[in-house]
C-alpha cells in the first residue's frame, strides 16, 4: 500500500541508457532545433509519454545528452588532455591531434555535439543556445587556466598572451569541428592541428 501523497510511477519499460544514446546521435546529426519529439521517440524506441516521464521535456532530455556526452570519451578528451599532460603544451597537442581524429570518425555524427547543436535556434529556445554557450566558454576559460599556470611555472614565455592563445585554440578546434561537419578527413585535420601547434610562442 503506498504512503499518503506519494505516487506509484510504472516502472521504466525501456534501457534509459540505449535510449539516451539514441537521443544523443539524433541530436548530434540534427542539431536541437530541427530534431523533434516525433523523430526522438521514435529513435529512442519509447512513446512521447514515457519521454516526458523519464527525462521531463525536450529541453531537460537535451541538457542530460550534453552532460552525459561530456562524460564520455568522445567528449571529454579535452580535459582529459589538460589533466594528464604535464606541460600546457603537450595538453594542447593532444587535444588538436585528437580532435583530428574524433570529430570525422564515421563511427559517430561528424564534428563536436556541444559546438554545432545550436548553431540555429528560436528567440524561445535561447537558453538552450546559453547553456551550450556556457560551456563551451568555461574550456575557453579552462585553456586559459592552463596557460596561465604554463606561465607561472616558466614553460611559456613572459611575452606571450594566455588570453590570446587560449581563445586561438578554441577557436581552431570550433573551426575543426566544423570541417569535419563538411566532410574534411583525419588527414586534413590533422595538418590543420599541427598548422596551430607551430603559433606557440617561442622564447
Amino acid at each position: 500500500m503506498s504512503a499518503p501523497g506519494v505516487k506509484r510511477g510504472r516502472p521504466l519499460s525501456f534501457d534509459r541508457t540505449t535510449a539516451l544514446t539514441a537521443a544523443t546521435l539524433l541530436f548530434w546529426e540534427h542539431g536541437y532545433e530541427a530534431t523533434s519529439i516525433g523523430e526522438l521517440t521514435h529513435a529512442m524506441g519509447i512513446k512521447p509519454g514515457s519521454l516526458y516521464a523519464a527525462f521531463g521535456d525536450k529541453k531537460s532530455l537535451f541538457k542530460e545528452v550534453v552532460r552525459s556526452y561530456g562524460r564520455s570519451p568522445v567528449g571529454a578528451f579535452v580535459g582529459a588532455a589538460l589533466e594528464a599532460e604535464p606541460t600546457a603544451r603537450d595538453a594542447f597537442r593532444r587535444i588538436l591531434r585528437e580532435a583530428a581524429v574524433v570529430y570525422p570518425d564515421p563511427s559517430h555524427p561528424a564534428g563536436c555535439l556541444t559546438i554545432s547543436a545550436t548553431t540555429n535556434v528560436t528567440v524561445q529556445d535561447a537558453d538552450v543556445a546559453e547553456f551550450l554557450r556556457d560551456l563551451r566558454n568555461a574550456n575557453l576559460e579552462a585553456f586559459e587556466t592552463r596557460l596561465k599556470t604554463a606561465q607561472r611555472q616558466g614553460e611559456l614565455s613572459a611575452a606571450a598572451n594566455p588570453h590570446a592563445l587560449a581563445a586561438y585554440f578554441a577557436a581552431v578546434i570550433q573551426g575543426m569541428s566544423q570541417r569535419a561537419r563538411d566532410g574534411a578527413t583525419i588527414t586534413e585535420l590533422s595538418e590543420t592541428a599541427e598548422l596551430a601547434l607551430a603559433a606557440w610562442p617561442q622564447d
